[in-house]
């Protein structure tokens, strides 16, 4: 494992100055039936704070990312790729080796009191997801929430992670004091399909439950519909029992986004559909001929169709990726230059 060689924009190809060294990496394994096959290397970060690549469509500069790999277990993930510039395997070892970086807490909350820092919206779970199951053990959401609330610095996040819920204190604190955006995704309600094709994530239904929730306790949270997957979960009759599910739930906004398959991830999921689905094979390589994303014609008709279901039933559209402003109930009474990761989209 070429610890030594993760440089601060290794995920480019370029070699700059080390973000950890081998001698701090320690590797651990628990006893214990969730987290069964899985391997935790702990590191000691030298930066937290990301730079999303300039070229990127996405509307925030700023990411932290507490883990790499995820036990989520996702066939399609796009950040399996990341793997690769450790040695580490992108398909079970992405699943199951697990970077830790256990100084992220109070890493951040010293970038965050930099004179550099100028109190940029930060984006959580835009790599891999902060609420995997590693969170339950390692617990570093509570202190990095914390250092954004102390510093009233805007974030938002992205997970299927039910565990969210755990720092909802945390989440209504923030909200007091700056703008904060939840997003939950759910690609699809089959499920069949969710546990072949997600299978360490929280049923769909348990993640609508965190919506629904969120949304009883104040906090607004909308729904990433991601992925929407090419003949597997894009039939209208399919795309309606989402979208009506996610809308019951509760949820501010419904933002499709159809499956992408970059290097890391196509090559593992292709693999996946020609065990599962192998009748498929061929269509996908038609659809997917020129690249990582689908034909623009086929995305904008699963967008036309998400966004109508969405009107529908009451809830609208929101840009893809977005952040959403979140706000406390009414009261009763008165009231740097950082290293730089790939993109979700």
């Amino acid at each position: 494992m070429r610890w030594e060689n993760l440089t601060e924009s290794a995920e480019h190809g370029r070699a700059d100055a080390a973000l950890f060294g081998a001698d701090a990496v320690v590797s651990r394994t628990f006893d214990t039936p969730e987290f069964a096959g899985i391997t935790f290397h702990e590191i000691r970060a030298r930066s937290i704070i990301n730079r999303v690549p300039g070229a990127s469509r996405m509307p925030f500069e700023w990411t932290v990312n507490p883990y790499r790999g995820c036990s989520h277990a996702c066939v399609y993930c796009f950040a399996r790729k990341t793997h690769s510039y450790l040695d580490l395997d992108t398909g079970l070892g992405f699943d199951s080796q697990i970077v830790v970086k256990v100084n992220a807490p109070e890493l951040l909350r010293r970038q965050l009191g930099s004179r550099r820092w100028t109190g940029d919206h930060i984006a959580m779970g835009t790599n891999v997801d902060c609420y995997q199951r590693a969170e339950g053990r390692y617990r570093l959401m509570p202190g990095i929430l914390a250092a954004l609330r102390d510093h009233a610095n805007p974030f938002s996040i992205l997970t299927k992670g039910t565990l969210i819920l755990r720092d909802l204190d945390l989440l209504r604190q923030a909200a007091a004091v700056t703008d904060i955006g939840i997003s939950v995704s759910v690609g699809f309600t089959d499920p069949d399909l969710w546990r072949t094709v997600e299978p360490g994530t929280p049923a769909p239904e348990r993640r609508l439950d965190v919506v629904r929730t969120l949304g009883e306790h104040g906090i607004g949270c909308g729904v990433l519909m991601a992925p929407v997957i090419p003949f597997l979960s894009d039939r209208p009759v399919q795309l309606r029992a989402t979208v009506r599910a996610i809308a019951a739930a509760g949820a501010t906004s419904v933002t499709p986004l159809v499956l992408h398959l970059r290097p890391g991830a196509r090559e593992w999921f292709m693999a996946w559909l020609n065990r599962e689905h192998p009748y498929l094979v061929r269509r996908y390589e038609r659809l997917y001929a020129d690249g990582a994303y689908a034909p623009k014609w086929y995305q904008r008709r699963i967008t036309r169709q998400v966004h109508e279901l969405a009107q529908e039933y009451g809830i609208g559209p929101a840009g893809a990726g977005m952040p959403r402003q979140i706000r406390e109930p009414e009261p009763e009474v008165e009231p740097l230059s950082e290293p730089t990761q790939l993109t979700l989209i």
